[in-house]
């Protein structure tokens, strides 16, 4: 009997890949059990509801598996910002931020903030739309020694410094040879993992440390009120990209699509395997040549999820070929069962790589600078109320995401219900508790 992914229809399960960039948005693949076999559905409409029961129980497993990271993120920079006073410390501020907001008057660190913001989404749109144009032209070695450059950079350098800073914060004592070789092994793993290959467990773990470390720069080197309006600006730059028909980040997603490649492992944090594995076997490849267009059966507008038909059509020939390629295993097993074990075995990796919710290493850091910002002030309700708020905003996301099935920003909803949170509990919930805790009048 063929797998639920190789009788299921495109039509009922659009594929939508992961798509992720420094800035970026959340996809959610199909999520097929290819290791449970369906019973025998007496009709199709039987099949159908076993296939959706089987997406709710990967669906919410994933979920878990994302919340956790985010959490864990979060927790790091809180913890950072709570114990190493460096990281609130002021007076060293980015390139891109050439207004620090010295003067008293207020009118005067609005405008400030709203032009470094100004600026920086400049930067960012720049530089996106740079690794867009990198991206469809093929330039993959130029993106990635981007990509290892800033690694190297996080990974030494940054990192070299927050531990420094730890050492120092706790008075632990350590050696200058003792410290370069836990520098250098720690690079050395950490690039290994990110850009190569490694167990996921280990390669999840650099990821949440490098959006961590990344959100601590920011926390430290952009002026206050700049921090602020920077995250609300980039939520709606996040919504642009994503949503608008001709957004960079929209442009990404269908490009990869396209091409049926994964993107780079360095941009985005995944729940299941995120990089392709290499089989050491004499298996025929499995890569699907791009096909004619089929001629009048694409799917409608309303099934096309954001996508283009094209991408729809090749997403159905990909379903078509895998079909073809189990069938072909399964008859082919009585004859050369080693073979067979191959071709499972490389369709086994390819729906653990699709499986799952990415979620882009820029999410990750906007969230841990929101809450790590508001715990610098000091107040843990405020701090107790972001973290919650993102989580919220987090599963209405992913919420939406089942619903839409298509690539969706996962700042915007995340990111608002933080700032309000933010703003009414330190203005609004603390003066309230601070004032019953004056009275002695407990609620």
């Amino acid at each position: 009997m063929p797998s639920p992914r190789s009788s299921s229809s495109s039509n009922h399960l659009p594929e939508n890949g992961a798509s992720s960039n420094p800035n970026v948005n959340l996809t959610r693949n199909r999520m097929p059990n290819y290791q449970t076999q369906p019973r025998e559905a007496g009709n199709q409409a039987e099949y159908i509801d076993y296939e959706e029961e089987e997406e709710l129980k990967y669906g919410a497993a994933h979920v878990i598996k994302l919340f956790v990271p985010v959490s864990l993120c979060m927790v790091v920079v809180v913890a950072t910002i709570s114990s190493v006073t460096y990281y609130t410390q002021k007076g060293i501020y980015l390139v891109y931020t050439p207004f620090h907001e010295d003067s008293p008057d207020t009118g005067t660190k609005v405008w400030n903030a709203i032009a470094n913001s100004a600026i920086l989404l400049c930067v960012i749109v720049v530089m996106t739309v740079f690794l867009i144009l990198l991206y469809k032209y093929r330039c993959y070695k130029i993106i990635h020694g981007w990509l290892i450059l800033s690694s190297l950079m996080l990974l030494f350098i940054f990192a070299y410094l927050y531990l420094g800073e730890v050492l120092r914060t706790y008075n632990i004592p350590l050696d200058y040879p003792s410290l370069g070789f836990i520098m250098w092994n720690f690079g050395v793993v950490g690039m290994v993992a990110i850009h190569w290959k490694a167990p996921l467990i280990l390669q999840q773990a650099y990821l949440i440390f490098v959006a961590a470390l990344m959100a601590l720069v920011f926390i430290k080197y952009l002026p206050e009120w700049t921090t602020w309006v920077v995250l609300g600006v980039i939520s709606i730059w996040d919504l642009v990209a994503v949503l608008s028909p001709r957004g960079p980040l929209r442009i990404l997603v269908e490009t990869a699509q396209s091409r049926n490649e994964p993107l780079f492992p360095a941009l985005i944090y995944s729940s299941t395997v995120a990089y392709m594995a290499v089989m050491a076997t004499d298996q025929p490849s499995t890569t699907i040549e791009p096909r004619q267009r089929l001629p009048g059966n694409g799917p409608s507008p309303a099934d096309e999820g954001g996508f283009s038909s094209e991408w729809n059509e090749e997403a159905q020939q990909r379903v078509e070929a895998r079909r073809a390629r189990v069938q072909a295993a399964a008859q082919d097993g009585g004859r050369n069962p080693q073979h067979q074990q191959q071709q499972i075995t490389a369709e086994d990796i390819d729906e653990d790589d699709e499986r799952g919710i990415k979620l882009g290493l820029g999410d990750f850091i906007f969230y841990s600078v929101l809450v790590g910002k508001a715990s610098s002030y000091g107040d843990w309700n405020t701090t107790i109320a972001c973290f919650v708020a993102i989580l919220i905003g987090l599963c209405l996301t992913l919420l939406l995401l089942a619903i839409f099935r298509k690539a969706l920003p996962a700042l915007p909803i995340s990111i608002t219900f933080g700032l309000i949170f933010y703003f009414a509990t330190s203005n609004i919930v603390a003066p309230f508790a601070d004032a019953l805790t004056a009275q002695q009048a407990f609620i």
